[in-house]
């Protein structure tokens, strides 16, 4: 197998040949055929998460086609198109895992962050963490959708019934999001770096009915607003954004220190909560909502080759969407 590994905290990834890996109990190994590049890359890349692995191959929105079996495996076939997430394992038997919080867990793997993920032809995933894709669809438009599009699904449920939605970063998630909000019916307000005209273009083409700077209030009061940039300085921004009793979801793993900011825009019950990892039951949800929503994701695919690329340009916001590695 071939794959780009991130062998040291901040270093290039590089290309290496390796022996392919072999399935162990309840496991199953995949031939990937696309990979999303999610911006929780960039974090382990970057060593801004602690705990990494090295060395690693990252990578967690990975689409491909089962072909060997471990032990035991009764739920998979040979040739079953899947998509393996972020979440990877889960102990089954912590508190969290009892009580229906499996995205808590306290033993958990992720993919591509403490267990090999899909910047590779080939990756191990835990059956249990593989969901069944069918055939409808193209790789690549689906990739997004394991982890940005789960992800966003998590967070708009934590976001309530808002009908004015804000969404502070209009990348792979927001993209996704936006879509599943208005075919509920929401009005969409996007928020994107200054003079990131394009994106808010881009906004705009999917029905938000306002987009604008982050640093800029909307022209009405939002009910909640959801947070995908991992900038510390936008959580005061959507909370002056939001009405009084209105929520604000911080929706990614990692994000720059919070400013102090006064009492008074969280005053009058305004909520502040976070999202964590996923759950399965997350992404059986969300793809049932996919096919019934429309869901169409903008992609750029790339040959797995220029994964350092495509990082830079992900870091330096030029990738429009989402962007996708192809084995």
């Amino acid at each position: 197998m071939r794959a780009m590994v991130l062998a040291a905290p901040k270093a290039p990834l590089q290309m290496q040949e390796r022996e392919d890996p072999q399935p162990g109990e309840g496991e199953i190994r995949v031939t990937v055929r696309a990979c999303g590049v999610c911006r929780t890359d960039l974090h382990v890349v970057d060593a801004e998460l602690p705990g990494i692995k090295y060395p690693i191959i990252p990578g967690h929105e990975i689409v491909g086609r089962v072909d060997l079996l471990g032990p035991n495996v009764t739920t998979h076939a040979i040739g079953d198109r899947v998509g393996i997430p972020w979440l990877g394992y889960t102990c089954g038997v912590c508190r969290f895992c009892r009580e229906g919080m499996e995205n808590l867990c306290d033993r958990p793997l992720f993919s591509g962050y403490t267990r090999d993920g899909g910047y590779a032809t080939h990756t191990i995933a835990d059956a249990r963490y593989a969901f069944l894709l069918g055939e409808d669809g193209d790789d690549v438009a689906i990739a997004p959708l394991l982890c940005a599009g789960l992800i966003g699904w998590r967070s708009l449920v934590k976001a309530g019934s808002a009908e004015r939605l804000g969404i502070y970063g209009f990348g792979a998630a927001g993209h996704i999001v936006a879509q599943v909000a208005r075919w509920q019916g929401r009005s969409v307000y996007a928020f994107t770096r200054s003079g990131d005209t394009a994106a808010q273009d881009f906004a705009r083409s999917l029905g938000a009915v306002w987009a604008g700077a982050s640093d800029q209030l909307p022209d009405a009061p939002l009910d909640a607003a959801i947070i995908y940039a991992p900038a510390g300085a936008l959580v005061p921004a959507a909370l002056r954004a939001v009405r009084k009793g209105g929520k604000v979801v911080c929706a990614g793993i990692h994000m720059s220190d919070i400013p102090s900011f006064p009492y008074r825009i969280l005053w009058e019950e305004r909520q502040l909560v976070s999202v964590a990892n996923l759950t399965r039951q997350d992404g059986l949800d969300f793809l049932k909502i996919v096919p019934q929503a429309g869901i169409r994701t903008q992609t750029t695919a790339f040959p797995l080759a220029e994964a350092n690329d495509v990082l830079t340009r992900l870091r330096t916001g030029q990738i429009l969407g989402a962007a996708v590695l192809k084995p």
